[in-house]
């Protein structure tokens, strides 16, 4: 073993950059082994014992205490049912079955009546129905609000981009006005077509008459 030593002792000095190199790769492998156990290391916080979250990786899910559900289906229930609130047929059943409950706690034995004069249960039932109804209606109209806003925005870009065209027309057809008033028209051509015909017959005219004088001339 102690000849080992001294030939190894003897190949680092023969190779002493060699000798470096494998320490300092030895050392950066170490470096790195104490950086991946201390991340891996459980940490003590507040809820108890747990292992520290990385960086460069996106966080879970969390859980959440209360029930998720989707607003969209929650609202377009809310407008149905607000929807048939405001109808003549709800008007009539809610009319119907109050009656009926009214003539069964006045009318039935005193055995089978459940809610007798002054008729609080049936107080309480439309309480609970009038308390239900009023923030069903307004969630309704507050998702019609946001559809009509949305219709709103949607309307002004459409007449943002129409003024838009009708400028951008309007500027092409004075372009072609300003083009075709230096163009030949067919009533200037027409116009000039017969001061040139004029002209031909007045010259045609007065060379006739020159001719007649010539030979009058000649007769005398």
């Amino acid at each position: 073993m102690a000849a080992d030593r001294d030939d190894r002792r003897h190949g680092e000095e023969r190779a002493p950059g060699r000798g470096r190199a494998t320490a300092h790769g030895r050392e950066r492998r170490e470096t790195r082994e104490r950086r991946e156990a201390r991340e891996a290391r459980p940490v003590a916080g507040a809820t108890g014992t747990r292992t520290r979250e990385r960086l460069d990786l996106p966080l879970g899910p969390r859980r959440r205490l209360l029930p998720e559900w989707d607003p969209d289906a929650f609202g377009r229930v809310s407008e149905r049912i607000a929807r048939f609130l405001g109808t003549g047929r709800f008007l009539v059943w809610m009319t119907f079955a109050i009656v009926l409950w009214v003539g069964w706690n006045v009318a039935a034995p005193p055995a089978l009546r459940f809610d007798e004069y002054p008729f609080i249960f049936l107080t309480l039932m439309l309480s609970l129905q009038a308390s239900y109804a009023a923030p069903l209606i307004l969630l309704a109209q507050n998702r019609q609000d946001d559809r009509d806003r949305v219709n709103l925005e949607q309307d002004r870009k459409q007449n943002e981009r129409s003024i838009a065209d009708t400028e951008y027309l309007t500027r092409e057809i004075a372009a072609l006005r300003m083009g075709l008033g230096e163009v030949a028209t067919r009533d200037w051509i027409r116009s000039e077509l017969h001061d040139v015909l004029r002209e031909l017959d007045e010259q045609r005219a007065g060379q006739g008459q020159a001719s007649e004088r010539g030979r009058d001339a000649d007769d005398r």
